[in-house]
């Protein structure tokens, strides 16, 4: 079997904005909806979550405002095993706030975020003392549209030659069109993830910025100098490439009751599954259970199998799994 590159064995490092979110109770559209639900929604923070969920020991950085949203957010991550005590509290800018519309082919998302605490976070964030002894730091291109300060410190991050830090850096492209009012993402993103160690990107989200024929064949030439770069193909399959080989995984068939956080569930999946010595086809499976299970849940968390369940899944053979 061809070896892999992965990480060392350890602790995860999560940074990013995580805002209070409200949703119709039953799924409906917003303008006839009576009820609301409370819960909590952010990309790095979902993937800390389902990381925690998975067994691995991991943190979130941040920063919230002083407020019943800023306190609902904090103790609903730090309830699933994430240690959330790099998160800095601000007493001048608030918790920021998603509203979440579905409709009959897709829901909309309308943030309420700008000045929100996490805006506000900056390159100083990674002299966090959590990241000494992180194997691994998580972004997302959902961080570098938030602001100027908040763009420089996933540059920083990212501009940090690999053999000058003690953890590598994953960066989930994550592109939120809304966000990007400055038509720089194409640009910026694909800057960014092609200079992480690991990398994922949809496959429709890759055709949206750089390209509408891409194969994910073509996204691998765009991003070549990540160690493991990850294009998922919505409910088909996906593709991770290493640095020697490339290895493809069909999705598991799923009933969809929400399809957001499942990105982040899948990439929490995969990372898990690699750090745990597994390869690119385990990791890929890891992330499609992980994956399966936020698409089954109206909030961005949803629970896991039991330990048991999900190693009957990974052994599967391959005409079992696509069954």
């Amino acid at each position: 079997m061809t070896s892999v590159w992965r990480p060392v064995d350890g602790p995860v490092v999560c940074v990013g904005e995580t805002m209070a979110a409200l949703a119709p109770t039953p799924p409906r559209p917003l303008d006839s909806a009576e009820d609301l639900r409370l819960s909590v929604a952010g990309a790095e923070s979902n993937v800390a979550m389902y990381l925690a969920d998975l067994g691995r020991p991991v943190s979130w950085l941040s920063a919230l405002g002083d407020d019943a949203f800023g306190r609902r957010v904090r103790a609903a991550v730090a309830a699933t095993g994430v240690d959330v005590t790099g998160v800095r509290t601000d007493p001048d800018r608030p918790t920021g706030l998603l509203v979440k519309d579905p409709g009959p082919a897709r829901t909309r998302v309308h943030y309420y975020r700008t000045g929100s605490a996490a805006s506000a976070l900056g390159p100083d964030t990674l002299d966090d003392e959590r990241l000494r002894t992180a194997s691994l730091v998580h972004l997302t291109g959902v961080t570098p549209a938030l602001s100027a300060s908040c763009r420089s410190l996933v540059e920083r991050a990212l501009g940090t030659p690999a053999d000058a830090r003690p953890y590598a850096v994953s960066f989930d492209v994550n592109h939120r069109p809304a966000l990007w009012r400055d038509g720089a993402a194409a640009t910026v993103l694909r800057d960014l993830a092609d200079r992480a160690d690991i990398a994922f990107v949809g496959l429709d989200e890759a055709q949206d910025l750089w390209g509408a024929d891409l194969e994910a064949a073509d996204v691998r030439r765009l991003l070549s100098r990540p160690r493991i770069l990850v294009v998922k193909d919505g409910a088909r399959s996906a593709t991770a490439f290493g640095d020697e080989a490339a290895c493809t995984v069909p999705a598991l068939r799923t009933d969809v009751v929400e399809p957001v956080g499942a990105g982040d569930a899948f990439a929490a999946g995969f990372l898990a599954g690699l750090l745990d010595g597994g390869d690119l086809r385990r990791a890929l499976r890891l992330g499609h259970i992980t994956a399966s299970c936020a698409l089954k849940a109206t909030a961005d968390h949803g629970p896991l199998p039991d330990p048991d369940t999900i190693e009957r899944l990974l052994a599967l053979d391959d005409e079992a799994w696509v069954l």
